[in-house]
């Protein structure tokens, strides 16, 4: 009797791991992207900023077989405002992330360019009075320039702003049974005053967020951040109509 009383409780035990392993299996894939091809997405020239050819652009190497694997498109491009101030911006898309394949944040890759991370906190962009997303602000030196940056990482609907909010991300959607895509935004500018350098960021962040169509600003911010975003514009929009009739 005690032997069947043990194997039946063995038994349940193994039912219980095996339940928690399919619960814990991903079944359904999430992109916010869809078929997008991010080239497009980004406009050229908005709000005065205009692109500009480069190739100062920290990126990572796209050849590599570990980065081909963890982006599948990659967008790098400088704009510069009618002041002669440039600012840079990445985009990785990655189209799964998983406990093999995540983003990498700017705190991993500058460093393998030869940059020291002297700044690193955590912070907000605005992009409209009532609207901010998390990001991170970045302070990377090298012996040839000092890089102020801007960025955020987008997995699934998330934003998470560090590495332990990444995983926990990663961990709740994996409990749905979620496989998010994923994005990595960032803006940099050359500039000594990490204050100064944060204000060009966001505004150029704010500027190109509402140059985007209201479709594909969810690519970037998630779909609850860009629904508040859009119905703001569409409100400004419309109160300015009625203000000229």
């Amino acid at each position: 009797m005690m032997a069947t009383r043990r194997h039946a409780l063995m038994g349940l035990l193994c039912l219980g791991a095996t339940g928690s392993a399919f619960a814990l299996t991903p079944r359904r894939r999430v992109s916010l992207a869809g078929n997008r091809r991010l080239e497009a997405v980004f406009p050229r020239q908005f709000a005065g900023w205009a692109e500009r050819p480069t190739d100062a652009l920290v990126v990572p190497d796209y050849e590599d077989s570990l980065a081909s694997k963890l982006y599948s498109q990659i967008v790098g491009r400088l704009y510069v405002d009618p002041d002669g101030v440039m600012v840079m911006m990445l985009v990785a898309y990655g189209d799964t992330q998983n406990d093999l394949l995540q983003l990498h944040r700017p705190e991993v890759c500058y460093p393998s360019f030869g940059f020291a991370i002297e700044r690193s906190e955590a912070t907000k962009v605005p992009l409209s009075p009532a609207t901010a997303i998390p990001a991170r602000a970045l302070t990377a030196t090298s012996s040839q320039r000092i890089e102020q940056i801007l960025y955020w990482t987008r997995i699934g609907e998330h934003l998470p702003t560090d590495g332990r909010q990444q995983r926990l991300a990663k961990l709740e959607d994996q409990f749905a049974g979620i496989i998010p895509d994923g994005v990595l935004m960032r803006i940099s500018t050359l500039n000594g005053d990490a204050a100064e350098g944060l204000a060009i960021n966001r505004r150029f962040a704010r500027d190109l967020l509402r140059a985007m169509t209201p479709a594909s600003r969810a690519v970037l911010i998630g779909t609850a951040a860009a629904r508040t975003l859009n119905a703001q514009i569409a409100s400004r929009y419309h109160g300015h109509e009625k203000d000229q009739t």
